[in-house]
C-alpha cells in the first residue's frame, strides 16, 4: 500500500468510503454487515488505514455499519471522517447535537478528520453565517478539545463558491476534498479546485475517482487504445492512475461496494504508476469523446442580454450537461435549489432569442425544455 505523508502521519493513498456499502435485498438502508467487516478486515490487512464516512450515507446508517467494524481494532491504528451535513439546510442550527450524536454512532471519542460538508452553491450563505449558526467556531472548539484531529471541507459546487469560502475559512482548513477524475478535470473544472487549493497551501483528498462506477468501463475502442499503452493495467486502474498523477493529493477515496472492487483497488495502491504524457494526453482525448453529447457552450453571455426571461443560461446549460452524462444525480437539483423557481429551466418560454445570437449555434430552447422534463422524474 502506498503510504502519504500527513502532518507528521502516515496515512494509506487509497481511502475506504462508505456511501456504497454492500446491501442486503437492494435496500440501501440495510447494511451487509458481515460483509462490511469481511472488506475492513482485508483492509486494514494490506494498509488501509483511512476510512470514510457521512451523517447522510446509506440514510443514516453508514456510520452506524463502519463505527461498528471498526470497534474491533485499536482506535489508533486507522483514521476515520465524517462530516457536517450541510447538504440539507434543516440542519445548520443543528451542528452540536449532530456531531455528538455521529460520535456516538461511529463509537469513537474524536474524529481523526472531519469535514464541512458539499460546499455548493446552495448553502455557502448558510456556512459562512457564523452569527446565526457559528459552525465553524464549533467545530474549531471541537478541535481544540481533541475531538477533531483534523478540520476540512468537501465541495461540489463552482471554484467561485470555493473561492468564497476559502476567502473566509481557508485559514483554518487542513484538506479539502473533491470530485476528481479525468472526465472532470475539465467537466466539472477539478482543476481549477485543486489550483485554488494549491494556492491555499491545502492538500487535495478524493472523492469519484471512478465516478460512481462510470469510468471502470469505457467503449471497447477506448479501451484498446489504452490497453495498447499499458496491456497489463485494468480499466478502473487507470483512473486511479490519473489521481496518482497529480502531486496534491494525499488520499484517494473510493466507495467499493464488494469485496473484489475493494481487493482490484488494494492491487492498485500497492505501487505509485503515474501517467507519461502520452498517456495523459490519450486519457484525456478519451474523456473529450466521452463528453461529445454535451453542449459545448463557451459562456460568452451573449444569450443572456437575449433573453426576456433573464435565465442566466450559460450556468442553466453546465447543469444540464451534468445532469445528462450522470444520468441524474444530485448536483444539478441541489445547485438549483439556490436559484429562484422563477429563473429555473422550466422557465424558458421557447422563443429562440438566444439561439439567434449563439456562436456556437446551441439548440438552448431544446435542452432547456429536455432538463425541465428530466428534473420532474
Amino acid at each position: 500500500m502506498i503510504m502519504k505523508e500527513f502532518q507528521g502521519k502516515k496515512i494509506s493513498a487509497l481511502g475506504m468510503g462508505t456511501m456504497r456499502l454492500p446491501i442486503l435485498e437492494g435496500d440501501e438502508s440495510n447494511i451487509d454487515q458481515a460483509a462490511v467487516e469481511e472488506m475492513v478486515a482485508y483492509a486494514m490487512e494490506q494498509g488501509v488505514n483511512y476510512y470514510d464516512t457521512a451523517w447522510g450515507y446509506h440514510n443514516g446508517n453508514s456510520e452506524l455499519a463502519i463505527g461498528k467494524a471498526l470497534s474491533k481494532y485499536p482506535r489508533e491504528s486507522f483514521y476515520l471522517a465524517s462530516k457536517f451535513p450541510g447538504y440539507d439546510l434543516s440542519n445548520m442550527p443543528k451542528v452540536k447535537e449532530i456531531f455528538a450524536k455521529q460520535l456516538e454512532k461511529c463509537q469513537v471519542d474524536y474524529f481523526d478528520f472531519y469535514l464541512i460538508h458539499n460546499v455548493c452553491e446552495m448553502n455557502i450563505d448558510e456556512y459562512l453565517n457564523e452569527e446565526k449558526y457559528g459552525i465553524l467556531a464549533y467545530l474549531l472548539e471541537q478541535k481544540k478539545n481533541g475531538r477533531i484531529k483534523h478540520l476540512g471541507f468537501s465541495l461540489h459546487g463552482s471554484p467561485a463558491v470555493t473561492k468564497r469560502f476559502l476567502e473566509a475559512y481557508g485559514e483554518y482548513m487542513e484538506f479539502g476534498q473533491v470530485q476528481l477524475n479525468y472526465v472532470d478535470w475539465t467537466f466539472q473544472d477539478a482543476q481549477k479546485q485543486v489550483e485554488l487549493l494549491r494556492s491555499y497551501h491545502i492538500p487535495v483528498w478524493v472523492m469519484e475517482p471512478v465516478r460512481g462506477g462510470k469510468l471502470a468501463k469505457l467503449a471497447p475502442a477506448d479501451e484498446e487504445k489504452l490497453k495498447a499503452l499499458r496491456p497489463e493495467e485494468t480499466i478502473p486502474a487507470w483512473a486511479f492512475r490519473f489521481i496518482q498523477s497529480i502531486p496534491d493529493v494525499v488520499v484517494t477515496l473510493s466507495g467499493m461496494s464488494n469485496f473484489t472492487q475493494l481487493k482490484e483497488n488494494i492491487a492498485t495502491f500497492a505501487e505509485d504508476k503515474p501517467l507519461n504524457e502520452t498517456e495523459m494526453k490519450t486519457l484525456l482525448a478519451i474523456a473529450d469523446g466521452m463528453l461529445s453529447g454535451t453542449l459545448p457552450c463557451t459562456a460568452c453571455r451573449y444569450c443572456t442580454s437575449h433573453c426576456p426571461q433573464g435565465l442566466d443560461i450559460p450556468m442553466l446549460l453546465d447543469l444540464y450537461n451534468e445532469h445528462s452524462f450522470t444520468g441524474g444525480g444530485f448536483i444539478a437539483p441541489m445547485a438549483l435549489m439556490a436559484v429562484p423557481e422563477e429563473k429555473h429551466p422550466a422557465a424558458c418560454i421557447g422563443c429562440g432569442s438566444c439561439e439567434q445570437v449563439c456562436p456556437q449555434q446551441l439548440k438552448i430552447a431544446e435542452a432547456m425544455a429536455k432538463f425541465a422534463d428530466q428534473l420532474k422524474g
